[in-house]
């Protein structure tokens, strides 16, 4: 297991990330998995045999119930809380009522005591908006986190599902204003859907932002189960929950050549969709999740698998985005000046 920095910041953390996602099975999320305690203490035991030391978690999963499982797990299997890096997210409706959702003062700091009590921690080590709230200023969201990372109560803050735009009008008000900026982003990116390399990617790389990837089977479209023109197994997340959405038959175009370099490696498909992540360079850990011990153990191993340039570019060529406005035209526009970069 290799350990990266989570953006332009001093924090290691495992380049594989543990979800929780699948813990509970309560509301919204039983068609994800429904997970009791003690498969879940089984899958964070041997996630951090692995050498998984990052946890990701939300407070909307299972409406709270995989929070309190993954605080359970870390306690019940004895773990030194001090060597995890956990991490958890707001912005869900937690309830009924007109101010039990989105990103205002309110439900933060409601939402973060109710977080550190379901976790069973005293601070959180990476709290992160899940999505945009289009009500609440980013001003006032900034300020309460960064007033939870001044209380100890959260040492990092990150974002999830925004638009680059956005990251930056929130980026530019924090630099302005001496508050906490984001570290980090969590997005979906798979080899099937690369839409954030337009905008999002070279955002990061500016701001020095780490990526944390979700989904990076695409919901289990890449897991190698799936037929060209069928369902997929009985039971299989895609039958039962198709999200994120994906274009299938440009899917299964990529995926025809993934079964041939997986067969030629002797690896699973799944495990190459994540390995082919693990080469990119803006990706500082990819998030795997499982419902079974057999299906972690595999995910794991895609730490060990090595791509060469060959393998790499027939991936590329498969799976590469075509390019929109106003990316070719800013590609072509600068072609004389690339050479006089200082570099």
């Amino acid at each position: 297991m290799k350990y990266n920095t989570l953006g332009n910041t001093g924090l290691l953390v495992s380049e594989l990330c543990f979800g929780t996602m699948t813990f509970g099975g309560k509301g919204y999320f039983a068609a994800v998995g429904q997970l009791g305690q003690e498969t879940a203490d089984e899958l964070i035991k041997k996630a951090v045999d692995a050498g998984i030391n990052f946890i990701d978690t939300a407070n909307v999963y299972s409406e709270g119930l995989s929070e309190e499982m993954t605080g359970k797990s870390v306690k019940r299997l004895g773990l030194n809380r001090h060597q995890l890096v956990l991490a958890t997210k707001v912005r869900g409706r937690m309830g009924q009522g007109p101010n039990e959702t989105g990103l205002s003062r309110g439900h933060i700091m409601w939402q973060v005591e109710e977080s550190l009590r379901r976790l069973d921690t005293d601070y959180i080590d990476l709290y992160q908006i899940h999505g945009f709230d289009p009500i609440t200023p980013i001003e006032e969201t900034l300020r309460a986190l960064d007033d939870l990372v001044r209380s100890g109560k959260v040492r990092y803050i990150g974002c999830s599902n925004l638009a680059a735009w956005q990251i930056m009008k929130a980026q530019a008000y924090a630099e302005y204003k001496g508050l906490s900026k984001f570290v980090s982003l969590q997005a979906y990116y798979t080899i099937a859907g690369r839409d954030l390399e337009r905008e999002l990617v070279p955002m990061m790389e500016d701001q020095k932002m780490g990526l944390m990837v979700w989904s990076p089977l695409a919901g289990g479209l890449l897991s190698g189960k799936y037929k060209r023109g069928g369902e997929g197994p009985e039971g299989s997340r895609r039958v039962n929950f198709d999200f994120p959405p994906v274009d299938k038959e440009r899917a299964f175009d990529i995926l025809d050549v993934m079964h041939t370099i997986a067969g030629q490696k002797q690896i699973s498909v799944a495990r190459l969709a994540l390995a082919w992540l693990l080469h990119q360079k803006a990706v500082s850990s990819v998030i795997i999740g499982a419902k079974r011990a057999e299906q972690l153990e595999d995910n794991l191993k895609a730490v060990e698998v090595e791509l060469s340039q060959q393998e790499l570019q027939q991936l590329d060529e498969v799976s590469k985005p075509a390019q929109t406005y106003p990316g070719w035209m800013i590609e072509r526009q600068t072609s004389d000046r690339k050479e006089q970069q200082i570099r």
